[in-house]
């Protein structure tokens, strides 16, 4: 049987990003100080930091067609990314207007455009590039319904499925039951639970993993910013990965070089510890750096970075 490496089910947006010295309040108008446009889209994201890790990975997704759709597939493919499943819609690509204040925090917002087209019929178009992937990574920028086929067509082919909740919506019992991996910040966490409360000790994140799992995932993984990950699996780990040290700038896509790593790490074999911290090595970097598929990783750097003696946060 074919491998297809790992194969990126999601969103490419082009990303619109202004510097500020502090996030806007409503109402409020205030000067940027410097514009960008960065490749960015949390599918593109990932599909790019996996490509830079040096691992073989086919995108589904869907662009317009403007010039942004046509910078967006030049961009992937540059970067080795099979983009051969990535359509071209007649309306808009996706763009995300981000607002990054000095302290590296941001404000996102997404319009999906040709985001919101990539239906069930593409993935159904596509099946034999999921059905030979080694596992299978997607986000929630695209149709509910496009995420429920997948995961329905993952456990059919027992392929499995990594989930990044993000941006966070409810998710069905149905859909979380089948997927191996769930990754959601500490936010996304809390509302999956439908909770507000945030979890401030070891025995916090432990239950609110604990209530994650239950809702259906085999696996997961709480990603906590600069307090590091915490990881829960169906083996019985129940543990704490610390962050790495470093000069934040623009915390934009650090999720998304934790999942893009995380899927290349499990893919390569690791364990699932030494998975989380590869992709948390992988995360620290992208926040040292400013704009979203630009600020991923390579695999020469993460290595590089692991190596060399580091500053891990308590």
């Amino acid at each position: 049987m074919a491998n297809n490496g790992i194969v990126v089910v999601g969103s490419l947006n082009l990303d619109l990003v202004v510097q500020v010295a502090r996030i806007p309040t409503v109402g409020e108008t205030i000067m940027g100080e410097a514009f960008q446009m960065h490749p960015g889209g949390k599918g593109a994201n990932q599909a790019a930091e996996i490509a830079r890790l040096d691992y073989p990975v086919k995108m589904i997704g869907r662009v317009g067609s403007d010039g942004f759709g046509k910078v967006l597939r030049g961009n992937l493919n540059s970067l080795g990314v099979d983009i051969g499943a990535v359509a071209v819609s007649e309306c808009s690509s996706g763009v995300a207007m981000i607002v990054v204040q000095e302290d590296g925090d941001n404000s996102i917002i997404v319009a999906a455009g040709a985001n919101a087209r990539l239906s069930p019929d593409d993935l159904d178009s596509h099946i034999g590039l999921i059905r030979n992937a080694e596992l299978v990574l997607t986000q929630l920028e695209i149709p509910i319904q496009t995420l429920e086929h997948l995961a329905a067509v993952c456990e059919r082919e027992q392929v499995p499925l990594i989930v990044d909740p993000a941006p966070v919506h409810p998710l069905s019992r149905q859909f979380l039951k089948r997927i191996e991996w769930l990754t959601p910040n500490e936010t996304e966490a809390q509302q999956l639970r439908g909770s507000k409360t945030f979890a401030s000790s070891q025995a916090d994140l432990r239950d609110l993993a604990e209530e994650l799992m239950a809702m259906g995932p085999k696996n997961v993984i709480l990603k906590l910013g600069e307090r590091g990950a915490y990881l829960a699996t169906q083996g019985g780990i129940r543990v704490a990965v610390p962050a790495y040290r470093v000069e934040a700038v623009d915390t934009t896509a650090a999720g998304d070089a934790f999942n893009g790593a995380l899927a290349v790490a499990l893919a390569r074999g690791s364990g699932p510890k030494d998975a989380v911290q590869f992709a948390t090595a992988a995360a620290a970097i992208s926040v040292s750096r400013h704009g979203a598929t630009p600020s991923m990783p390579t695999r020469a750097e993460v290595e590089a970075f692991l190596a060399a003696p580091s500053e891990l946060a308590l």
